[in-house]
């Protein structure tokens, strides 16, 4: 059996999809900019331009669950739906999200 989406199910698919968008919204709560000019920043607050620039000139985003937090926030942003990111800045003023 196999595990791609095709083998397991249209409901397999979109149950593990929005497993994956709990799961970036999840760590872009708390995940920050590491480094470099908007060093500790909410990913989700850093400009389109800036994460433009990672795989326009870096060749792509960083390795590792920080690549794919920017690669995600990039992406939204291109489509322009960054608005998705407005419940995060309110979810941090209440003091993030607690899950049971």
């Amino acid at each position: 059996m196999s595990d791609s989406p095709a083998a397991n199910g249209p409901d397999d698919f979109a149950a593990n999809f929005q497993q994956d968008l709990i799961d970036y919204f999840d760590d872009l709560l708390t995940y920050r900019m590491p480094f470099g000019k908007y060093k500790d920043r909410h990913l989700d607050h850093l400009p389109y331009e800036y994460l433009h620039w990672f795989p326009e000139r870096c060749g792509g985003f960083p390795s590792g669950r920080l690549g794919e937090l920017m690669a995600f926030v990039y992406h939204t942003k291109s489509v322009g739906a960054e608005i998705v990111f407005k419940e995060l800045d309110v979810q941090r003023k209440k003091g993030g999200v607690k899950r049971g």
